[in-house]
């Protein structure tokens, strides 16, 4: 390499470093970024109807690990019936919409129904078990299967422990996978259960309508397990909606410690942005450069280590010069390296093993893996960090393919 070429590559990985510790972003114009990124890859969202007191915000705080305190501040309004909360709140990777009001004497669902049925990706109905009187959420979906008939229905009975015998227990292993149910099932619960579903009048349209019986209480209920269903529960979201939301919240390990969970949420909503990012056009570090920024600087307030100086190189270091070669063109562009025919040879495979937003996915995975064994006082192999990049890349296209295909149904 020669000497002009050595400076080029010094220089841009200087920047690289640089931008790592220091971004430097424009907060309006990485917001203006997202909301167009965001069009071109909407965040698909969970529409949940039903009547007050019948579970929604139990469902909603099982499947995201939230507290009800986190839930009950995060919604926001969006009509004068529903109102949307954002998980994660910065960089979202799914929006519950809750309509609410149903079985009110003075609620109309039209305007609800107009304002979801152009957002939802998901329907589900939210029925306790032990109201046998659904009759208004039974109109909200006969109206959206009308108007959408090809649109799969999910309904979740919930409250199972209201029709148990005094000093029960949940009936264990899970008996609702199959039909027929067996004896253990209470009876009380049998019957009521059976007459919901049989007081459902036919939808019209082809899709299935699917039932899930679950009881999501809180651990000083003094029901084991706490969340009875909630297995079924994604079983059934897996079934009817192509969103692929169990692995985009849980990982590919499903529910793991509150530092992998947490980091994970992090980094499928920074890459899910970053791949909406790189399908508009983007000026300088506003763009896939700075959601990989934001990103690190978020997992390394997780884990309660800085991205300083030594820590970037460190990182980069270990990652190899074929990943920094891909982030360099990723944040500067080709053009940037161009001077470099040996590392510019490589670009093109780097770039294309994965769009921004796999990048962003492989980025974030490697830096958990870093900055986990750092926090454990544990030596970080590079060889091991390279194959988690490289195992994450795939898992990132994966995801951002999973999302373009839900979004083009």
């Amino acid at each position: 390499m020669r000497f002009g070429e050595r400076k080029a590559w010094r220089d841009q990985w200087r920047q690289l470093r640089t931008a790592l510790l220091k971004p430097s972003v424009d907060e309006r114009d990485l917001a203006a970024s997202l909301a167009a990124a965001r069009a071109k890859l909407p965040i698909p969202v969970l529409w949940l109807i039903g009547k007050t007191q019948a579970g929604k915000t139990s469902i909603i705080r099982a499947l995201t690990g939230s507290d009800r305190a986190e839930i009950g501040s995060g919604f926001q309004p969006c009509t004068r019936h529903a109102r949307l909360y954002d998980f994660p709140a910065e960089m979202p990777v799914v929006r519950f919409l809750d309509t609410r009001g149903l079985g009110e004497i003075t609620y109309d669902p039209d305007e609800d129904i107009r304002f979801a049925e152009a957002q939802a990706h998901l329907l589900l109905a939210v029925m306790k078990v032990a109201d046998q009187r659904q009759e208004a959420v039974f109109d909200v979906l006969r109206a959206v299967r009308r108007r959408h008939p090809e649109w799969p229905v999910l309904i979740a009975q919930t409250g199972l422990h209201e029709l148990y015998a005094p000093v029960s227990d949940h009936p264990v292993p899970y008996p609702f996978a199959s039909e027929p149910w067996p004896d253990r099932v209470p009876a009380d619960l049998r019957r009521a259960l059976i007459a919901q579903r049989r007081a459902l009048p036919a939808l019209s349209g082809s899709a299935p309508v699917s039932w899930v019986a679950i009881d999501l209480t809180q651990p000083d209920d003094g029901y084991e397990p706490a969340d009875y269903g909630l297995e079924a529960l994604w079983q059934g979201i897996e079934q009817v909606s192509p969103l692929g939301l169990k692995t985009q919240l849980l990982g590919d390990d499903g529910v793991r410690d509150l530092y992998a969970r947490t980091a994970h949420l992090q980094i499928v909503g920074h890459a899910l942005a970053a791949a909406g990012i790189g399908a508009v056009p983007i000026v300088d570090l506003v763009g896939v450069a700075a959601v990989q920024a934001k990103l690190l600087h978020a997992l390394g307030a997780l884990y309660r280590q800085t991205w300083d100086r030594r820590t970037t190189a460190q990182f980069l270091g270990l990652l190899g010069a074929g990943v920094a070669t891909g982030l360099l063109a990723h944040w500067f562009g080709r053009s940037a390296i161009k001077l470099i025919p040996v590392w510019g040879q490589t670009v093109g495979a780097v770039v294309g093993a994965g769009s921004g937003g796999a990048t962003t996915y492989a980025l974030g995975k490697a830096a958990v893996y870093f900055l986990a064994r750092r926090q454990d006082g544990l030596e970080v192999d590079p060889t091991r960090l390279r194959q988690v990049y490289a195992e994450a890349l795939a898992r990132g296209a994966r995801v951002i393919q999973d999302r373009a295909r839900a979004n083009q149904r």
